[in-house]
């Protein structure tokens, strides 16, 4: 029979996730914006908070969904995925008891710590502001100061780096947080691998690596993603193969300690100069990470999501094996002040060979406009890094005045420099 899967969540995460199940279900969404992107392939769409549960539900059942797939991390810790199972509606994503391995990040660290999961970092939790302090003075080195709790990805500071000891003193007390991780500083080049998993299987997916910082070079304030790019192969070019099976290991042994853990489970690592090192997980698909991965997966996704729900074994994962990059366009003063409500222009026909797929936008009746967070992105394929950046960045002509973009993403002198910062260190 046909499947009638209800979507939740509508970023470029999301309208990657609608492109991948539209040709294969009958599709409906619903989120806090209307993406054009969703709308346009979905069969029926429905505003509604990403957390509010009592509407979710009432919309699934409305539809008679016969699956589900929840895209946003504040969803899966407001209980969305619990909701929805309890009611008889299959949720492909864990409840929030297990999406606690990214929505609490002390909870997160002490699990690893607690089963012996490899590639975890020496750290420390605290719920006294002035005690943590105290520690970041004693401390000899630098350290990664986390929030506990969902930040966006933006809440992080690294003394050393982003900040200096006294900043981040400063930063703890003013951020007015209940609980926050420290640990020590990891020196290496970052990547991230995404698992689907359900029934005891783990399927994963080429490895990719997120540019968070705002600006060219590596420079400004962390964001949710500026782009990211992927290899031919399984693993990036300043990785081996080796590197790659090391963090799926990680991967393995975490799935197998949490138990019954269903839905995407993403794993972002630091190669160290002594292998991969756990940065966090987070409990879904990546965004971008989502827009290198579903497009090259040649596996239908419903398929996935019918043998996770029936209980029956992951189909073995099948990709195209091209390489891929991804470039955002971002609202002027994006992260620390957007340029929020902002009429804006996206010019599809000049996309050419990249896709196309909008992020944080809200279409009204008289046009597109900009929310706090970043617009659209686009995605080049080839069958190298340089001949998917070379498509990605043509088409970023789709941008209009108030956006801007990262254009260094995927270029040969960034990619070589990852190569030669691991040589470095190795």
């Amino acid at each position: 029979m046909s499947e009638t899967v209800l979507l939740i969540g509508g970023g470029g995460r999301e309208h990657a996730i609608a492109r991948a199940l539209a040709p294969d279900c009958t599709l409906y969404a619903c989120a806090s914006n209307r993406n054009p992107g969703i709308v346009e392939l979905a069969d029926g769409f429905t505003v509604c908070d990403e957390t509010d549960t009592d509407s979710i539900v009432e919309y699934a059942e409305e539809i008679d969904a016969t699956l589900a797939i929840v895209g946003p991390e504040s969803g899966l810790q407001a209980g969305v995925v619990d909701a929805l199972d309890s009611v008889g509606i299959y949720a492909f994503g864990p409840d929030a008891a297990h999406a606690r391995i990214e929505t609490d990040k002390a909870f997160q660290r002490r699990f690893m710590a607690e089963q012996n999961i490899p590639g975890c970092p020496d750290f420390e939790t605290f719920d006294d502001m002035d005690a943590a302090c105290t520690y970041i003075d004693e401390y000899d080195g630098d350290l990664a100061v986390k929030p506990a709790g969902l930040t966006g990805g933006k809440g992080v500071k690294v003394t050393g780096d982003q900040v200096t000891k006294p900043e981040a003193k400063t930063y703890l007390k003013e951020a007015n947080y209940d609980r926050v991780v420290l640990e020590e500083r990891l020196i290496g080049e970052e990547f991230t691998i995404q698992a689907f998993v359900a029934n005891g299987d783990v399927r994963v997916t080429p490895a990719i690596q997120d540019h968070k910082r705002a600006y060219e070079g590596d420079e400004g304030p962390n964001t949710g993603g500026m782009g990211s790019y992927s290899d031919t192969t399984p693993y990036l070019p300043f990785m081996s193969q080796a590197d790659y099976d090391a963090a799926v290991e990680v991967i393995e042994a975490t799935v197998d300690a949490l138990s019954d853990y269903k839905g995407i489970l993403y794993g972002q690592f630091m190669l160290t100069s002594e292998g991969p090192k756990v940065i966090e997980y987070n409990a879904r698909f990546g965004d971008p990470e989502a827009m290198n991965t579903l497009p090259i997966l040649e596996t239908p996704f419903i398929d996935v999501l019918t043998a996770a729900r029936d209980g029956e074994s992951l189909p073995e994962l099948s990709v195209s094996g091209a390489a891929t990059v991804c470039k955002y366009a971002v609202p002027a003063g994006y992260p620390d002040d957007p340029n929020a409500g902002a009429r804006i222009e996206v010019d599809e026909e000049s996309v050419g060979d990249a896709l196309l797929f909008y992020a944080s936008v809200d279409q009204r009746e008289d046009g597109l406009y900009t929310t706090t967070s970043r617009s659209f992105a686009v995605v080049g394929h080839g069958d190298s890094i340089k001949r998917a950046e070379a498509v990605a960045e043509s088409a970023v002509a789709a941008a209009g005045d108030g956006l801007r973009i990262r254009h260094d993403i995927g270029t040969a002198e960034l990619v070589q420099s990852r190569i030669d910062h691991m040589n470095e260190l190795r």
